[in-house]
């Protein structure tokens, strides 16, 4: 019963135990696999601002399933991210689909403008 209240509150305990699953076979690449896939999840993490947890721990997945082929193949990082890193990294995310953080603030500046133009008609 403490399990499912403290679930309410924080979150799946077992998605939390996926996303460090996930996190630590990212961590045990090697070189440069390694580095190169801890700056894309951080780069996740700022730019994606993926709200749904179940959506963030599918994509660290698919990211370490991605970087522990091509590191077993022997694949060199350009070839997987490509000349612009950016680019590869946001249309990653953009795959992935669900609510982000920016889309509550727009939602939340759409307002503000509704909002002040009523008062605005208002007076």
């Amino acid at each position: 019963m403490a399990a499912k209240w403290i679930e309410m509150m924080t979150g799946s305990l077992e998605q939390k135990k996926q996303y460090k699953r996930n996190v630590a076979r990212l961590e045990a690449l090697a070189s440069p696999y390694k580095e190169t896939a801890a700056a894309l999840q951080r780069y996740f993490l700022y730019q994606g601002g993926v709200t749904d947890g179940d959506i963030l721990v599918a994509m660290l997945g698919d990211l370490a399933e991605l970087f522990e082929d091509a590191a077993a193949a022997g694949t060199p990082v350009r070839d997987i991210v490509g000349e612009n890193p950016v680019e590869f990294a946001e249309e990653f995310t953009a795959a992935y689909g669900g609510q982000r953080w920016i889309d509550k603030e727009r939602t939340r500046l759409i307002e503000a403008i509704d909002q002040a133009e009523r008062k605005e008609e208002g007076q």
